[in-house]
């Protein structure tokens, strides 16, 4: 693993389990009608997305070990440049269905990382 990937994991890893952090205990409802974490989630989502980016450049076979990387990807894309047309139900799904694998697969990397001689 080349050297300079291991700060991107972190960053991966800390934003995902913000994200994770900032809407335990509610649901799709009380996120909706919380302006203050949906843009908290939001701007994680953005830092996990440029992180994914900028690995996918540095390492694209370690990259590839992170599943949906290319969606984290596009979700930040369209969080930055398309953000009108953002669905609060998305991003919950997201939050639901693919963040906790995608943390998951980053701190099981960033072990490997550590183990390393």
């Amino acid at each position: 693993m080349r050297h300079e990937v291991r700060p991107l994991l972190w960053d991966i890893e800390r934003a995902a389990g913000s994200i994770l952090r900032f809407i335990a205990d509610m649901d799709l409802g009380a996120c909706v009608a919380s302006e203050v974490v949906q843009s908290a989630v939001e701007r994680k989502f953005e830092i996990v997305g440029e992180a994914l980016g900028r690995l996918a450049k540095a390492d694209p076979a370690l990259a590839e070990r992170i599943p949906r990387y290319r969606e984290s990807i596009a979700f930040r894309n369209l969080l930055i440049h398309g953000y009108a047309g953002v669905e609060p139900a998305r991003v919950w799904r997201i939050i639901q269905e693919s963040l906790p694998a995608l943390r998951n697969s980053v701190a099981e990397l960033l072990d490997e990382w550590d183990r390393a001689p």
